[in-house]
């Protein structure tokens, strides 16, 4: 009898505890813009690039998951014109790059989120080129209203070309292995 009791204080507390806890709400991405930065030996490059979908999800304040698609398909070179913009455009989505071909979209998924003040340190996967790799990075949020800066190896994904951390004597025609992206998202 005791055990029965027991059982059925257990039960209800936690179906009580279920029914007030605030719901989870996934937000949408409703703006985006991304930019992206090259390194090399002898200068950098830049660009955008598009959000094909993305939301996060939030349990009360606290992130607790999302999903971003970037859409590879939409990669512009944005500090060069005519000859020279279309060259490295049709360069970085052929194979030597991301392979836009085989691979139009890139994933990232949030695993975790650790909240400090208006910035939350996320941890999740980023598949490039189908590769996953683990990410890390810190994300500002104000209102709806989100800011990050990734800081991505391109070697984890299979692309090398250039690297001098696969090739020898690449002197200046070497290409940095990082690439940078500059997230700004509205929910």
């Amino acid at each position: 009898m005791k055990k029965t009791l027991k059982t059925i204080f257990v039960l209800t507390l936690v179906s009580t505890l279920v029914a007030f806890a605030p719901p989870v709400e996934k937000k949408e991405v409703k703006k985006s813009s991304i930019t992206w930065l090259g390194k090399k030996v002898t200068g950098e490059h830049s660009g955008t690039i598009g959000l094909k979908s993305g939301y996060i999800q939030m349990n009360g304040d606290k992130m607790t998951g999302g999903e971003f698609v970037i859409d590879m398909t939409t990669l512009t070179v944005t500090d060069l014109q005519g000859e020279y913009k279309g060259k490295l455009e049709g360069h970085l989505n052929s194979d030597d790059f991301f392979g836009v071909s085989n691979y139009p979209t890139a994933t990232f998924t949030i695993k975790k989120a650790k909240k400090d003040g208006d910035t939350y340190k996320v941890a999740g996967d980023i598949t490039i080129k189908g590769k996953t790799q683990p990410l890390t990075f810190d994300m500002h949020m104000m209102g709806n209203k989100a800011h990050a800066k990734l800081v991505i190896d391109r070697t984890k994904f299979g692309i090398t070309y250039g690297s001098g951390s696969f090739f020898d004597d690449l002197k200046d025609k070497a290409i940095y292995d990082d690439f940078e992206l500059d997230v700004n998202l509205e929910f």
